[in-house]
């Protein structure tokens, strides 16, 4: 178990600065991601961004995703498998995507001032999660990172369920887990604090990380 984000994040820097990545970017999914992707991009001394992304969750069940939409991808990436166990309709996703989407716009804006996504191409881009449930929000966030063509992406992430780590590795994407427990019951449970984090706490936190040049393309070294 983890202490709390933070913890985590100190513990999953460290599997990641042994990889000794080449010009890397740590890329947050907000809200939970952020203390975690601030402890990795810190200790890699590399530049720190958001990939903004909301989940639609099923009717009468928020919590359960069925889609998700991003920032800067038109299409809604739709999982299949609670899509339709849900009862969801298209028309329900669709309706709900422009609600989320004015949410992702809210977002930028608050937390980012407007500021530009910062560039990814040709170098390796680190998306960082306080964990993983259905991998739904996830892949949104994957496949709106592909059209910014980075030479290489790798979810880093402390804790998720040991199929959606082996599904997601199937798919091709190299994943950093560091805790894969059998049965799975939800990401919280696998921290003493995991308090719900506000647009305020993701706002000081993101000011508190000071701006990082971008490194050279050299790898970065173990700590």
């Amino acid at each position: 178990m983890f202490a709390d984000r933070r913890d985590a994040g100190r513990q999953l820097a460290r599997r990641v600065a042994a990889l000794a990545l080449v010009d890397p970017v740590v890329l947050a999914l907000p809200r939970g991601g952020v203390p975690v992707a601030i402890e990795v991009a810190t200790m890699l001394h590399a530049p720190l961004d958001l990939l903004l992304v909301r989940k639609i969750g099923a009717p009468g069940q928020r919590e359960l995703a069925v889609a998700a939409v991003t920032d800067g991808l038109d299409h809604i990436v739709i999982n299949d498998e609670t899509f339709f166990a849900s009862g969801a309709t298209r028309e329900y996703v669709e309706r709900e995507a422009l609600a989320q989407r004015r949410e992702i716009a809210r977002r930028r804006s608050a937390w980012l001032h407007g500021r530009a996504p910062l560039p990814v191409h040709g170098r390796t881009a680190i998306v960082v999660d306080d964990g993983i449930a259905t991998g739904t929000t996830l892949r949104a966030a994957l496949d709106a990172l592909r059209q910014r063509e980075p030479a290489r992406v790798i979810v880093a992430v402390p804790v998720a369920p040991r199929e959606e780590v082996a599904a997601l590795r199937a798919e091709g994407h190299e994943l950093v887990c560091l805790l894969e427990p059998t049965p799975f019951e939800a990401v919280g449970a696998h921290y003493a604090d995991f308090e719900q984090l506000s647009d305020a706490d993701v706002t000081s936190a993101l000011a508190g990380m000071a701006p990082v040049p971008s490194p050279n393309r050299g790898a970065t070294r173990p700590a």
